[in-house]
């Protein structure tokens, strides 16, 4: 089974959605050319209010498109770019990779990944009762997120649909996602 990107967004304003373009550019360090969200330190407006000189660990959200798909049989027509990714991926589990993971998109970029997305309550604005969609439970009883993972950008380069995805794990031992 291969692993590519099946879309990729930005949008310069803070918008709850991004919408899709036929490539992004992500720059070192920074995050997606063009996004709100560019910049080494936080830019979300609710870690900004908390602490503004803080890293930047959320310069690329990535979504994998089997979410849509649950999302979609769930009753919740989701496409790309609505939930605010940059990035949405086949055939790459996303939510199982370990902390420091290296997504190599396309022949440049190469974005790590620092961890979950914590779902927030704009999902319900968008759609009521998506938040509860992205939210579940394991067989532990645990909180699973399912809303994607963030990530900085360790090497720019332009991303396209139909670009291969690599994945190089970090060395053990494996640190599990949480919520950045």
């Amino acid at each position: 089974m291969g692993r590519w990107v099946t879309a990729v967004c930005r949008s310069s304003e803070y918008t709850f959605a991004k919408p899709v373009c036929e490539s992004v550019r992500l720059l070192a360090g920074l995050g997606v050319e063009g996004d709100a969200h560019l910049g080494v330190t936080v830019r979300h407006r609710s870690r900004v209010a908390r602490d503004p000189s803080r890293p930047n660990l959320r310069q690329v959200h990535l979504i994998h498109a089997e979410l849509h798909e649950e999302l979609a049989a769930a009753g919740f027509p989701v496409t790309a770019g609505e939930m605010g990714e940059n990035v949405t991926t086949r055939g790459v589990d996303l939510l199982g990779l370990p902390v420091g993971t290296r997504l190599r998109l396309g022949g440049e970029a190469v974005v790590e990944v620092t961890g979950l997305r914590n779902p927030c309550l704009q999902l319900d604005a968008f759609l009521p009762g998506l938040m509860a969609a992205v939210v579940g439970r394991d067989e532990r009883g645990g909180v699973v997120r399912k809303a994607g993972v963030m990530g900085v950008v360790v090497a720019g380069g332009e991303v396209r649909p139909g670009d291969e995805i690599g994945v190089e794990l970090p060395a053990p031992p494996y640190l599990p996602l949480t919520p950045v």
